[in-house]
């Protein structure tokens, strides 16, 4: 969901006579919508997120937001060409919308069109970048490097790696940005390595890859492939709980093993069987944040603390604040959720 708007009123012609309680009366029904749509969203209602966030766009058919919204829901739904065209929407009334951007670069590269995927993010590290926040365009200049190669990607990564270092900060999202970048540009060689040309003729190309550390990466993918094998078992059962809580064990353990796209598929299919689990949430929120969805990630966090507060419940608060303490400490939007 976007996170680039939700403090102006829609605009529209003042009526000369009545004209503040109107254009009042307006941007609460505007307000409503939203809120139904963003509550909706939070418990996996799809259509009624889809509905409610249609609603918001037609009151203010000005706004971003909404649309890109319904773009995040449909996308939810895999409903791809849909999620695509809200996304476009979105970005038609607002270029620099960064929740849009996201979602569509994420749909282009769970159906393929990594190259598109590139593009985007391309689009999205100039925009963070002439916002100033240069750890985040860092961040989506290397995903977009990831996934096509080229040499002006590589020097864009370059530069903003160089102005990275140059900044005096102990900022830990920085510095994580940093080294993931640093990670692509420049990798390690295993002990022992030689360069190719400094290495004797009959040797070169001749020895075997090395086998990945069983404990580090194969284990926890079939571990989280059986949990879910475990989870559809019990779907089949009808023992819902069971499925639900065996999807959840499922995307830890991938996201143990660094298999974050198949972390968050798993809370998306738990979302259909306890919409309402905050334990669920804030494992989504941790997963965008590792795939560097900050507008996505306090989208969340601020539904969290809406129903915490509406609920009264002060431990999902304490633990929301944990996060926001540990990793967006840096974030305005929600750094007065636990002010």
């Amino acid at each position: 969901m976007s996170g680039s708007e939700g403090s102006g009123k829609p605009a529209g012609r003042t009526p000369r006579a009545g004209g503040a309680t109107a254009t009042s009366s307006l941007y609460e029904r505007y307000k409503d919508a939203l809120r139904r749509g963003h509550v909706a969203a939070l418990r996996g209602r799809n259509d009624a997120a889809v509905d409610a966030y249609g609603e918001a766009a037609s009151i203010a058919p000005d706004r971003a937001l909404p649309h890109a919204s319904i773009g995040g829901i449909l996308a939810r739904m895999d409903r791809f060409d849909d999620a695509v065209a809200a996304y476009d929407r979105a970005l038609v009334l607002a270029p620099a919308d960064e929740g849009a951007m996201r979602g569509l670069a994420d749909i282009h590269v769970r159906t393929g069109r990594r190259t598109d995927a590139a593009a985007v993010l391309d689009r999205l590290a100039d925009s963070l970048d002439g916002t100033g926040r240069l750890a985040d365009a860092t961040d989506a200049a290397r995903r977009a490097l990831e996934l096509a190669e080229s040499r002006d990607r590589r020097a864009q990564v370059e530069s903003l790696v160089g102005r990275l270092r140059a900044t005096p900060s102990n900022d830990e999202a920085g510095q994580r940005a940093l080294d993931q970048a640093l990670r692509l540009l420049e990798p390690e060689k295993p002990d022992g390595a030689v360069e190719a040309s400094a290495a004797e003729p009959e040797t070169i190309g001749q020895r075997e890859p090395a086998e990945p550390e069983p404990e580090a990466i194969v284990e926890p993918v079939g571990l989280g492939i059986a949990l879910g094998a475990t989870a559809e078992d019990a779907l089949h059962r009808g023992d819902l709980v069971a499925a639900h809580e065996g999807l959840l064990a499922s995307a830890r353990a991938h996201r143990r093993a660094g298999r974050l796209v198949a972390a968050v598929d798993a809370c998306y299919l738990a979302i259909g069987l306890a919409p309402a689990d905050p334990e669920l949430h804030l494992l989504l929120v941790e997963l965008y944040l590792d795939r560097g969805w900050r507008s996505q990630a306090a989208d969340k966090l601020l539904l969290l603390g809406r129903l915490a507060d509406l609920d009264g419940d002060g431990a999902v608060r304490e633990r929301l604040c944990a996060v926001v303490s540990e990793r967006m400490a840096d974030e305005p939007r929600v750094a007065e959720l636990c002010a």
